[in-house]
């Protein structure tokens, strides 16, 4: 179940799974404040508990020390938490739960001890075989302390080690019994390593400052900590950093890819880039292409904030029709915002979002955001501009209806709680009271990646890249 702790207007939004952050000193420096900074320039992928752990290559014989807690990076962390954290090696993660509950124990990264020595795991994703794979290990022993299909994972990684010749081949032996999306950024006592499941679903890149190399979910996180973005980890690599440098196994490398396509129209930040692919420009496109297959007449085109400003700006590149800030969006409302009672849902949003009234005022609007899921923050936010004043809204989505639920590390609900599911576009166009409504086709998402196929649309198409799970294990983790 999910904290009942969080911003009213975000609670109705499609949330990320998590992000990881890994770096390696050569030259023995702490690492600790850079993971914490990389860890703030990722905090948009979760929101809920953010960790670190790092160990000393040199000195500290393999010990692990971490620092765990729920709420956001600066929350978990203070000043004096980096004097517990000295070590020139480190992983860190900030969480949003899609599988397993929102409670301190399933905070990340998991740090396991095992007769190898220790491992600390940040994961990205979520695996669609982990209930089997979890029955497997605990009719052998094995006792779960988390609600996590990562903890699965460790656990995999370190019985393969057992009879590996090296960690990099026990992480290759487990990936072989994976399905599903994960990135992973996993350090033992002297070596970093990055892996990324053989359809890329989520985003892992390699980065270098001076004589440190970084590992990342988003490119972002890598220009927070002043790094030099290197390379994406290719879908079904194995990076390992040790003393000697960097090595890469490419022997999961498959042709088909599945990278997530909602990674560029909202997840990442938009001055991220993933597979070689701008956000920023992904979202320009969204709107561009919007523009093209939904016109219509109106003074301004404005964007909901955060993710929906670049597609409007798109929109208004390709249609000549003036771009305006119609939001101011309150950024001080976080997580820790108390959802309200139903008969303060209006105010909640006010509290998030409240528009100005001076620029929408006897205007037509062209509202741009990134989705629709339930519909009740688009309503209340189309009435917003219409008790401000405007004249007409006609809202434009910069991506497809969503029909299906995620698997992989993205909170899309069953169909029963999609407003598209059970609704055509014109009854969706009424529930919100908009004057018009268009969608961006699925048959046109190639084009916010150039043209790569190697992606995944599932939540719209229902085209699963992996067969989904006979039952739904999202949240239901702890069975």
């Amino acid at each position: 179940m999910k904290n009942d702790i969080e911003s009213a207007y975000i609670t109705e939004g499609i949330h990320e799974e998590c992000g990881v952050f890994g770096i390696y000193d050569f030259d023995g420096n702490d690492v600790a404040s850079s993971i914490y900074y990389g860890l703030f320039a990722l905090q948009h992928r979760g929101q809920e508990s953010c960790g670190i752990a790092v160990s000393d290559t040199k000195g500290s014989g393999g010990k692990v020390k971490s620092i765990k807690g729920m709420g956001l990076v600066n929350e978990v962390f203070t000043p004096d938490s980096f004097e517990k954290l000295s070590g020139n090696i480190g992983v860190g993660h900030v969480r949003y739960s899609t599988a397993g509950g929102s409670t301190p124990e399933n905070t990340q990264p998991l740090v396991l001890n095992y007769v190898k020595g220790t491992l600390a795991l940040a994961h990205n994703g979520n695996l669609v075989n982990a209930l089997e794979l979890k029955d497997e290990l605990a009719y052998t022993g094995a006792i779960f302390q988390t609600t996590i299909d990562s903890e699965v994972i460790a656990y995999l990684i370190a019985r393969e080690r057992l009879k590996a010749v090296s960690l990099e081949e026990a992480i290759r032996k487990t990936m072989e019994k994976l399905r599903g999306a994960y990135s992973l950024v996993i350090m033992s006592a002297k070596k970093l390593i990055g892996a990324r499941d053989p359809f890329g679903f989520k985003p892992l890149c390699i980065g270098k400052k001076d004589n440190c190399y970084v590992l990342a979910s988003e490119s972002c996180a890598l220009d927070g900590v002043d790094a030099e973005f290197i390379r994406d980890v290719e879908p079904g690599e194995v990076v390992m950093i040790d003393e000697e440098g960097i090595h890469s196994d490419t022997s999961l490398v498959q042709s088909k890819k599945a990278k997530c396509i909602f990674e560029y129209i909202y997840f990442a930040r938009p001055d991220s880039h993933v597979d070689n692919v701008s956000v920023y420009n992904s979202r320009i496109m969204a709107g561009r292409l919007l523009a093209q297959i939904h016109p219509v007449e109106a003074d301004l085109v404005v964007g909901v904030p955060d993710s929906g400003n670049a597609a409007a700006m798109g929109y208004s590149f390709e249609s000549g029709i003036q771009y305006a800030t119609a939001f101011v969006k309150n950024s001080y409302v976080g997580r820790t915002f108390i959802k309200p009672k139903q008969a303060m849902r209006e105010s909640s949003v006010r509290i998030k979002l409240n528009v100005l009234t001076d620029v929408v005022k006897g205007k037509r609007v062209i509202m741009i955001d990134d989705s629709i899921v339930r519909g009740t923050t688009s309503e209340r936010i189309v009435r917003m501009l219409k008790n401000a004043g405007a004249t007409e809204v006609h809202v434009r989505i910069s991506s497809p209806p969503f029909l299906y639920p995620c698997y992989f590390g993205t909170d899309v609900p069953s169909g029963d709680q999609l407003i598209a599911y059970n609704n055509t576009v014109e009854q969706i166009r009424e529930i919100i009271g908009a004057d018009s409504l268009g969608y961006l086709s699925v048959d046109r998402l190639s084009e916010l990646i150039k043209g790569d196929e190697g992606y995944c649309d599932a939540c719209f198409s229902g085209n699963y890249p992996i067969e989904p799970p006979k039952q739904d294990i999202r949240g239901e983790f702890e069975r």
